[in-house]
């Protein structure tokens, strides 16, 4: 479901309990981990989730882009994702806010018009 995924940090307070949401959720498998940090991706991709526990700016948050977001938004809620802003339109297609178990917004994206240019 999910298409891309950027390399991002997201601030988390247990990375077990953390890694354990993002798998169950959204897929992401186990690449790494040390003391403070457990890096996540999405199967067949190098794009990377790195959840820490390290102090980083609290601005930092993931970005997915969707085949569609209702069924996306739909998908994970299921897994236990919390919708913190239910589908809404944008330029190119829709878009929705979910939230992870520390407060960390997950946006998901889709282009579901024409795009830009």
């Amino acid at each position: 479901m999910i298409r891309k995924i950027d390399c991002v940090m997201v601030p988390v307070g247990d990375l077990e309990e953390a890694a354990a949401f993002y798998s169950r959720v959204f897929d992401l498998r186990r690449l790494w981990q040390d003391e403070s940090s457990v890096a996540l991706c999405l199967p067949e991709t190098d794009a990377e989730i790195v959840l820490h526990t390290m102090e980083l700016p609290s601005d930092v948050n993931v970005h997915y882009l969707v085949d569609d977001v209702p069924t996306a938004v739909a998908t994970y809620s299921a897994r236990g994702a919390v919708v913190r802003t239910a589908p809404f339109d944008i330029g190119v297609g829709r878009c929705a806010v979910l939230e992870d178990p520390y407060g960390n917004p997950v946006c998901l994206l889709d282009l579901s018009k024409k795009p830009r240019g």
